[in-house]
């Protein structure tokens, strides 16, 4: 068995993506936690109260390890005037938007979320969007706590590890969701995972794993032969039946192709790999103008809430990853390890 492995108590080298913005629930978390591998709960987007009854829930539901990821606060830019007012008026129901937080209100959330994992012993803890402060690595780690990172470069990977993580999840540019990528690139800002994962491994001395376009077993084969020491999982969970994808949700992935995503910033402002649907082909000439995350995102997300209780697949984030054409009916947590495993 893997070392990390052993430290997790797990019996399947796979992680199940911490997908934010309400597709992850403990219940799914727990599924994938009782079947050995690494259940996760996304704290981003969700206030350090709502994050204490889900991980309170998830102890409820399982005694199994799992973790919790946690956006790392990034430096605010200042919007144009002008493109703010414009995105204000071009966006459906941005008026009802509710009002942007500030830098510092982040990064009190960020430290609540660290207080939390902390007081509830959770076994470990990952990151995305940039490198936790020196501090918090060691006061997690002084709680015993399992600390993974995310990278889309070398750099980054080489970064992480140098900061103190355990373990560094590589994001491919084939995954679905947001880019993790947090420090400057020359050119693409993350690798494809046959380049990414053996110069990786080879870049850094902790475990590393593969995140993105895995949905079968010969992904978690293909990775582990690159260097990789497991795999982490995201687009292929949400067809479970324990997943809180909607049914038009669901829907859209069974119908989609892996060319049928590309990488966005219309909906959040950030990089995002997503089925492309009716907000980003009316919006795609507009791409390079967006504002800044999170304010974006602030401002879609009526448009995105209002989108969803109307079964309105052409303004939600339908965030998927190229594996999307792999996926071919609904399944459930149990069925889909045994086929990655």
């Amino acid at each position: 068995m893997k070392e990390w492995m052993n430290i997790l108590s797990l019996t399947k080298p796979v992680i199940q993506a911490p997908m934010a913005g309400g597709l992850v629930t403990p219940r799914l978390a727990a599924a994938v936690s009782r079947e050995g591998a690494l259940g996760s709960l996304a704290s981003g987007y969700l206030s350090p109260q709502v994050l204490e009854k889900q991980i309170a829930e998830m102890q409820a539901l399982t005694s199994r390890s799992f973790q919790v990821n946690v956006f790392v606060p990034e430096s605010r830019e200042t919007p144009d005037e002008k493109a703010l007012e414009k995105w204000k008026t071009s966006i459906p129901l941005a008026e009802q938007a509710p009002p942007m937080t500030t830098e510092e209100q982040d990064w009190e959330d960020f430290y609540e979320k660290i207080k939390l994992i902390i007081k509830y012993k959770v076994k470990a803890c990952s990151f995305t969007f940039g490198m936790p402060p020196a501090a918090t690595v060691r006061e997690l780690k002084d709680n015993g706590c399992f600390l993974i990172g995310t990278a889309t470069s070398i750099e980054e990977a080489v970064a992480l590890e140098e900061r103190g993580m355990d373990m560094i999840a590589l994001q491919g540019s084939e995954a679905g969701g947001h880019r993790g990528t947090f420090l400057p690139a020359k050119g693409e800002s993350s690798l494809g995972l046959i380049a990414f994962i053996p110069q990786a491994a080879d870049a850094v001395n902790v475990p590393v794993i593969a995140a993105g376009g895995i949905f079968d077993r010969r992904g978690v084969q293909a990775a582990e032969i690159l260097g990789a020491q497991g795999v982490q999982v995201g687009t292929a969970f949400l067809m479970c039946a324990e997943s809180e994808a909607s049914r038009i949700y669901k829907r859209e992935l069974l119908a989609a192709q892996g060319t049928d995503t590309r990488l966005t910033s219309l909906f959040s402002g950030k990089p995002a790999r997503g089925i492309v649907n009716e907000w980003m082909k009316q919006k795609q000439s507009e791409e390079a103008d967006t504002l800044p995350y999170p304010l974006q995102n602030t401002l879609t997300k009526p448009m995105r809430q209002n989108a969803a209780a109307q079964q309105d697949s052409g303004h939600i984030s339908l965030w998927a990853g190229q594996s999307a054409g792999g996926l071919h009916a609904a399944t459930d947590v149990k069925t889909l390890l045994d086929q990655l495993c």
